[in-house]
């Protein structure tokens, strides 16, 4: 990459048609620095881009990447999902006519929160051999945040258990503003430390889903193009979690989860381009995102390839 001094980043910030502004992972770029600038230089070449610092984004350091061709960017985040756009948007304290009185902290404006599921106990017994059913009688419909849902998780000794768990991993302490915790549906950011405590094969789950919801003047709902294959979210799990979900229920104990996010493909980023969630369709990729090391399973954090899905008339 190419790192120019403050007059150049005046020059630049006018000649380049398009910009990135990138927050700085909390512990640093450290290895990714490597490989994006290799990635950077093949693909987009060494004179059509150009890095510089931007001072702080949302609270935290933030880089602007120039670029000359939308595409680039586009192609660059798909390559590096674990970057994280300082989007001030999303943050409580943004406003515009279009929102004049800004955005909740509980609202997660970039992502799926309505989802289906309606495949029975069988077909899972028929795509996991030898998994344990801990649901009773499998309810199909649509999950909203914050009610219980099926997930495939570890039971010990490589044995994977059908069990039943609450949407929404624990939120950070720091965006909280009362002891009511409503739950983090959808992680994108793996860099940050809140969540690497959950990301080793241990926490890692799968959430199986038949079609999902996207917001754009109402639900836009997405299933495979191949109707009826199975698709599961890549999600992450934790158990026996204390936390007020809800004032009029108190301190409950739940298992928790939720699934990852990553920019959309064509289909998705169509109706919401800024996210969907992580897909898998393949057994290989299931197999990977519950057992590899997390260096390799994180890999798996990309959208599904265009084609993939298709605009439903409704959930199935």
């Amino acid at each position: 990459m190419v790192r120019r001094s403050t007059p150049q980043a005046q020059i630049d910030e006018q000649a380049f048609p398009v910009r990135l502004f990138i927050l700085v992972p909390e512990m640093g770029f450290g290895t990714l620095m490597v490989p994006m600038h290799k990635w950077l230089v093949a693909n987009v070449g060494q004179t059509n881009h150009a890095l510089h610092g931007s001072g702080k984004a949302t609270q935290r350091d933030a880089v602007a990447l120039y670029l000359r061709n939308p595409i680039d960017a586009v192609k660059f985040l798909q390559a590096f999902p674990i970057l994280e756009l300082a989007d001030g948007t999303v943050k409580p304290g943004y406003y515009s006519p279009a929102a004049p009185r800004g955005n909740s902290e509980e609202e997660d404006l970039e992502m799926c929160n309505l989802y289906n599921q309606t495949k029975a106990v069988d077909a899972m017994r028929q795509l996991f051999a030898g998994i344990e059913n801990r649901t009773g009688n499998l309810e199909p419909g649509s999950i909203s945040p914050n009610y219980q849902a099926p997930i495939i998780r570890h039971m010990g000794e490589g044995r994977l258990e059908l069990a039943i768990a609450r949407w929404g991993m624990p939120s950070p302490k720091s965006v909280l503003k009362t002891e009511r915790d409503p739950g983090v549906t959808n992680v994108r950011n793996l860099a940050s430390p809140h969540w690497r405590k959950w990301l080793g094969p241990a926490h890692r789950c799968l959430v199986p889903v038949t079609s999902f919801a996207e917001w754009n003047q109402g639900n836009k709902w997405f299933g495979p193009t191949d109707e009826g294959a199975p698709m599961f979210f890549a999600g992450i799990e934790v158990r026996g979690w204390k936390s007020v979900r809800k004032v009029k229920d108190g301190e409950t104990v739940d298992d928790l989860f939720a699934f990852l996010t990553c920019p959309p493909n064509a289909e998705v980023g169509a109706i919401h381009p800024k996210a969907m969630p992580v897909i898998f369709t393949k057994p290989a990729e299931w197999e990977t995102w519950l057992g590899a090391p997390f260096e390799i399973a994180a890999q798996l954090q990309r959208p599904l390839p265009d084609g993939d899905l298709q605009l439903l008339d409704g959930p199935i």
